[in-house]
């Protein structure tokens, strides 16, 4: 009787198999690490070429926020100039409005890719925003101006990333005509602006809760449920506690927006070359350059809309808790 031996095949893998042995090929960290010090050492001959000149003073990265009068309109006290603030509050309030005219004027049976973005857009405020918030009859009543603040808010946000020729402490000459140089800038980065908006939200949700439940009532509904039998000094107190976080809503919610919108524009300012003028060193530019590509993708992407979509909701939340029948 014969027994057949299985011999171990010696033939190698073919190269794309997964049992190949791995070449000298350099691993992902060595690539990363390589990658890292070749950024490095172009900073540094950078540093070298170029060195240090020191602090620039005259740079003076707050004038960037700084709202120069370009028409002047006083009617008393009451400054209504025309600044570059008002324009960005005039592109975000056309944008707003030709954007909803425009889909609604071309809705079709099969829609485009601009119409299902904004019905996505639509679907989200109603139902994400709005719905949870609101009953029926206050949803119907205040979707526009909640959208429209959604919407308004966002238009205003995303043009701010965009440079236009609104810095007119520098400008450049074209066929002898002084135009303002380039420069982002945001209406909602200034204060006036969220509180403004904030104050309509503010007033808004309170006489919506004295016309839902009278002014006695009103206030009486401020105090959770639960307290008929607690001493009334403490009801008073815990009364003044809930007084003060509705004064506090006026700065919580036009602050969240300001400092938001602010801190990204300041971020985009100094990583984007400002802090290397700032310094007077040149090679820094190059190690900042690519955290303000970052900030711009995170700030364009992500926080231009989250702040929309944050005050839009908590204007629907402030809504709906004035008018509930419970605390």
């Amino acid at each position: 009787m014969s027994s057949a031996v299985a011999e171990p095949s010696t033939q190698a893998a073919p190269a794309g198999s997964p049992e190949a042995p791995k070449s000298g090929g350099l691993s992902t960290k060595a690539k990363v690490l390589i990658g890292i010090g070749v950024y490095l050492g172009i900073a540094i001959l950078l540093l070298l070429i170029f060195g240090n000149d020191g602090k620039n003073e005259a740079f003076k990265p707050q004038n960037e926020f700084k709202l120069e009068e370009w028409i002047g309109i006083h009617l008393g006290p009451i400054d209504l100039s025309i600044n570059k603030a008002v324009l960005y509050l005039f592109i975000a309030s056309g944008l707003t409005i030709w954007a909803m005219t425009w889909i609604a004027k071309r809705m079709q049976q099969k829609p485009n890719r601009v119409q299902t973005a904004v019905e996505v857009a639509y679907d989200m405020t109603k139902n994400t925003i709005v719905g949870p918030s609101l009953d029926k009859n206050m949803a119907k009543r205040w979707f526009p101006f909640i959208a429209t603040v959604f919407f308004w808010i966002w238009f205003s946000n995303m043009i701010g990333f965009l440079p236009l020729p609104t810095n007119t402490e520098h400008t450049f000459s074209v066929f002898g005509l002084e135009i303002p140089s380039f420069a982002i800038y945001a209406a909602t980065a200034n204060l006036s602006i969220p509180l403004v908006l904030t104050l309509v939200v503010w007033i808004s949700y309170h006489v919506e809760g004295i016309r839902a439940k009278g002014l006695v009532k009103y206030l009486a509904s401020w105090l959770p449920p639960g307290l008929e039998d607690m001493n009334p000094i403490a009801k008073a107190f815990i009364f003044a506690i809930e007084a003060i976080s509705h004064f506090a809503r006026l700065i919580s919610l036009s602050v969240r927006l300001f400092a938001n919108i602010l801190a990204g524009h300041l971020l985009l300012l100094f990583m984007g070359g400002g802090l290397a003028v700032l310094l007077g060193i040149a090679a820094l530019g190059a190690l900042t350059f690519p955290l303000a590509f970052f900030f711009f993708i995170l700030e364009v992407g992500l926080i231009a809309t989250l702040q929309a979509f944050i005050f839009a909701t908590l204007t629907a939340i402030y809504l709906g808790g004035a008018t509930s029948a419970s605390h």
